[in-house]
């Protein structure tokens, strides 16, 4: 049997049910599927491309599960601050000054480029002008999906509110039928910047779509208070009484939630979005990661936005959570290597639900790969494969990457994208941002 592509002499990490490791095999794909996946390196069968991993961790692309593509422009331009003094003084008035279809097509592709070169294959995304994103999404062949974002505000795109939800579907009607590897989305910003009626109408729209819909959710303390002031129930409470928790939504960050939370959201199937550099950033606390997984709820880790964490590297962001969580409960076992792995696989996969078609290595599932160079100082000797990827490892240290059984990254160089161009395009926007500075 012939294939498209064989990748061979490698550790087979296959995050399927069993965890199943082969410590030298080789995986063949056709017609952008996984369709063997087997033990031993003698002669694998012929392929129009054979990638030689040359020893190296053989092991499913990684799903970011929360991330705001564009947010690239303003990596770093104001940090060290509160989450509401960072959004409304500096965030919110700089995406009114500087966000438009070209910062933002120029800004996602910069996002894309680090994220296909530190191994992530998969994105979940929320922001402004989303059709602009989605185009840069489909240049650069990364799976994606895609959120246009709703807000009860003039907002980039979208000046004029009560047009939120009716242009969000739009967006999601276009792009339904655009690219195999684009998943649009709505994504509600937040039950503090979003009438209650407004969320109930994205929310029914995004399931006459059959669209993923996506909200920040008891972010902050502050948040999860003002609700309780305001509404007499917390954020998660509030949307469970609208209808919104359902296996099609997506809430990110779950920082302040208590077990009536968790209890309504494992109920619904509802997917969660832990994105703990960000959390940390902003202080705004620690997601009870190991809880909402002993209910069984779908947690992925996400990087949120460049803004606030400042970089999209998603082996960082499993090294974080990782050691956060054993420090926040004084128990080394926390969070063992292996979950932090699946909750940037698989279970990132699910919570999106896209579990049935990537997240792991199995025969019939996209084939969405990496390959980890492990012949490096810092990554010598190697005894746990899957402990070895989130206390040693890094995105620098991914060498092929392939979205779709399509090579995008070979030998650590991006293919069919012009990195320099876009650096020098996003610099240039940044520096009329350093000409009239916001805030």
């Amino acid at each position: 049997m012939a294939f498209d592509v064989v990748i061979r002499n490698g550790t087979l990490l296959t995050m399927d049910d069993g965890m199943r490791t082969i410590p030298s095999g080789w995986i063949g794909v056709r017609g952008g599927h996984i369709r063997a996946l087997e033990a031993g390196n003698g002669s694998p069968p012929s392929a129009t491309l054979t990638i030689d991993a040359d020893g190296g961790i053989v092991m499913p692309g990684l799903v970011n599960t929360h991330t705001h593509l564009p947010m690239t422009l303003f990596r770093g331009l104001a940090d060290d601050l509160p989450l509401l003094t960072w959004l409304n003084e500096h965030i919110f008035p700089a995406e009114a000054r500087f966000i438009e279809p070209q910062a933002v097509h120029w800004a996602t592709l910069l996002a894309c480029a680090e994220l296909l070169l530190s191994g992530t294959t998969c994105c979940c995304d929320g922001y402004f002008h989303e059709a602009a994103v989605a185009g840069a999404v489909a240049d650069t062949g990364l799976r994606a999906v895609l959120g246009q974002g709703v807000i009860d505000f003039p907002a980039p795109g979208v000046p004029d509110p009560a047009e939120n939800v009716a242009h969000a579907a739009e967006y999601v009607r276009h792009w339904q039928a655009q690219s195999p590897l684009i998943q649009p989305s709505i994504f509600c910003h937040a039950p503090y910047t979003c009438s209650d009626r407004t969320l109930t109408a994205a929310k029914a729209m995004a399931g006459e779509l059959g669209a993923l819909f996506q909200v920040h959710a008891a972010e902050t303390r502050f948040e999860r208070d003002q609700s309780i002031q305001d509404k007499g129930v917390s954020p998660v409470a509030h949307l469970d009484r609208l209808g919104i928790l359902d296996p099609k939504t997506l809430l990110a960050h779950c920082v302040w939630v208590d077990a009536a939370d968790m209890d309504a959201m494992a109920r619904s199937g509802c997917g969660v979005a832990h994105c703990p550099e960000s959390n940390m950033k902003l202080a705004s606390g620690i997601a009870p990661v190991a809880s909402l997984r002993e209910k069984g709820i779908p947690v992925g880790l996400g990087t949120d936005g460049s803004a606030s964490n400042n970089n999209l590297d998603l082996f960082a962001e499993m090294a974080t959570a990782a050691k956060l969580h054993k420090v926040a409960s004084g128990d080394p076992t926390a969070l063992n290597a292996a979950s932090a792995l699946r909750m940037a696989t698989i279970e990132g996969a699910r919570a999106i639900g896209m579990a049935e078609r990537i997240g792991s290595l199995e025969i019939g599932k996209q084939a969405d790969i990496i390959v980890v160079d492990t012949r490096a100082p810092h990554l010598t000797p190697l005894y746990h494969p899957d402990s070895h990827l989130i206390y040693a490892a890094a995105g620098a240290d991914v060498r092929h990457v392939l979205v779709d059984g399509t090579l995008r990254v070979r030998d650590r160089q991006l293919l069919g994208i012009d990195v320099n161009t876009i650096m020098e395009r996003v610099n240039a926007i940044a520096r009329k941002i350093q000409r009239k500075p916001v805030g």
